[in-house]
């Protein structure tokens, strides 16, 4: 989809994540990013450290998980639940105005652009957009499938974990934004809720979003978490698998996991 507004891509992953780092040079780094960190403003609701794996699990309960703004059963109507979910809609925007303006102008965009399909008629309306939890193996694009080198393609959010290699991020398209949103033991550049809310925000907003992540999108990195949130969402979820690393490297080393005669259990 093209973007009425070009601006540099949002983001690249920091150079400090990619190296390898002393645990000196880890605080360091958890501290700078804490300080360069936007505040929210006064009367904001303070809430816990993100930066840690205990605050983003504990901010993750998939049965209870909504947006809206809660209500007695009683007295709810239909106006009360689109005014719920007007005030949702607008708690999500401001945070992430508040974090990332260069994406609320991307989301302003997107959402005038299907309002404007909306308003020419004849069903050129853009409906709700498409989450794709792309894996991408070892990191060596050439083993990418087809189905993913498309959906990295066609995508006008990419936000990408920190296994995923320079290499499959150049297969990006130009018109695309980039959001590194990855995860080390002391430091998570996003909670888990925030990218929920990312997901779930420009999906909604009519927008082909892809999540990144190294090897297999199912196996570990929270992609069943991802994929079960936003499906209760009513956003559709597209699962491309990646080479795990079990047989990424025994394919590497020439080692079969099975073999007649030696593997029998």
């Amino acid at each position: 989809m093209a973007l009425a507004v070009r601006t540099p891509r949002f983001q690249p992953r920091p150079a400090s994540i990619s190296a390898p780092a002393t645990p000196a040079s880890n605080s360091l780094a958890a501290a700078a990013a804490a300080n360069a960190r936007p505040r929210t403003c006064a009367g904001a609701a303070v809430r816990a450290s993100p930066f840690t794996e205990a605050t983003s699990s504990s901010r993750y309960l998939r049965d209870a998980w909504s947006y809206a703004t809660d209500c007695s059963s009683n007295s709810a109507s239909r106006s009360s639940d689109a005014a719920a979910a007007a005030a949702a809609l607008g708690r999500r925007d401001d945070e992430i105005a508040l974090q990332l303006p260069e994406l609320q102008r991307l989301l302003d965009a997107l959402r005038a652009s299907r309002r404007r399909g909306a308003e020419g008629g004849g069903g050129g309306g853009r409906g709700p957009g498409r989450v794709a939890l792309v894996g991408t193996g070892p990191g060596d694009p050439e083993l990418l499938t087809l189905k993913a080198v498309r959906a990295i393609e066609a995508a006008d959010l990419v936000l990408y974990d920190r296994l995923v290699s320079n290499d499959v991020l150049d297969l990006v398209g130009e018109g695309s934004r980039l959001l590194y949103v990855g995860k080390t033991a002391g430091y998570h550049s996003r909670t888990q809720e925030e990218i929920h809310e990312l997901l779930l925000s420009f999906a909604e907003a009519g927008a082909n979003v892809v999540r990144l992540k190294g090897g297999d999108p199912l196996v570990f990195g929270r992609g069943g978490e991802e994929m079960d949130f936003l499906q209760q969402q009513g956003i559709k979820v597209e699962i491309i698998p990646g080479i795990t690393s079990a047989s990424g490297i025994a394919a590497e080393l020439g080692i079969p996991l099975t073999h007649r005669g030696v593997a029998t259990r």
